[in-house]
């Protein structure tokens, strides 16, 4: 399990943070946890999340892998402009490594698509691009965000995909094929919003049978995740060292074949 940033800034994952000093903790205390796996973005604030990261955690440790990603920018009303011009990915790729204080960056995932879903243009020039960086060793690796099927094969046809990482939780299923297709060719898949985001998961049946493992219902769908393939890697965010262990937690969850079938069917489609 990693630990994904976005929360760290401010409502709306806007300005700066409620608590800057719970924030700096949250980070240490992940990484002395054993999280070396974190998600951030220079659009998350903007660049709050890059700049706390570095605050709390430069020297970095060996291990640790820092994963950000490029594609969009924030207006001054708090907008999500995404920026699919090369030379705008260019300039963010050198802001995340200004801000983050570093030489290369471990991963960069390229964000398609718009706000609320993948569309279906082209990424070709956006991810020649980050190949670029990559060839000059900016980049080691490069992965891809709010993708469909089709630009994933587009991309590995450019160039090596290192991971994936798309909007999937309990109720959110619509990946299901695409993490099996991933995970057959050992490519990682990094659900976003792995507890709904923006609108926590709800659900009687999720209640219920969190309260009967006696385990919480936002572990058991974090215990899902980590059950339902082998090549998904998590990334749940919290700006509270209470949340961020509770989060961990959900690794010790033991789930049976009687309770996976129980979750998936929470989030099987209506027939």
């Amino acid at each position: 399990m990693g630990y994904g940033a976005m929360q760290l800034a401010g409502p709306g994952v806007f300005g700066p943070p409620r608590d800057l000093a719970e924030c700096i903790a949250v980070l240490r205390e992940a990484v002395e946890s054993g999280v070396n796996h974190i998600d951030t973005s220079d659009f998350y604030g903007p660049e709050v999340t890059n700049k706390l990261i570095r605050e709390a955690l430069a020297p970095y440790p060996d291990g640790l892998v820092l994963v950000t990603k490029v594609g969009a920018r924030r207006g001054s009303d708090a907008a999500w402009i995404m920026t699919p011009e090369p030379s705008a990915l260019v300039e963010q790729v050198h802001g995340n490594l200004r801000n983050l204080g570093l030489e290369t960056l471990d991963v960069v995932n390229l964000r398609i698509g718009h706000a609320f879903g993948p569309d279906d243009t082209s990424l070709a020039e956006r991810f020649g691009a980050l190949r670029d960086l990559q060839q000059q060793g900016k980049i080691r690796h490069i992965g891809l965000s709010n993708v469909t099927a089709a630009q994933i094969a587009e991309a590995r046809a450019i160039g090596e995909v290192a991971c994936v990482q798309n909007a999937y939780n309990l109720v959110q299923r619509s990946d299901d094929a695409l993490i099996d297709m991933l995970g057959a060719d050992g490519i990682p898949y990094v659900p976003f919003f792995p507890l709904g985001g923006f609108s926590p998961l709800q659900s009687e049946a999720l209640n219920a049978l969190a309260a009967r493992l006696g385990v919480s219902a936002m572990q058991l769908a974090l215990a899902w995740l980590l059950h339902r393939a082998p090549n998904i890697l998590l990334i749940p965010g919290t700006s509270s060292r209470v949340h961020l262990r509770e989060n961990l937690a959900a690794t010790d969850i033991a789930l049976c074949a009687e309770d996976m079938a129980a979750l998936d069917a929470i989030g099987a489609p209506a027939t």
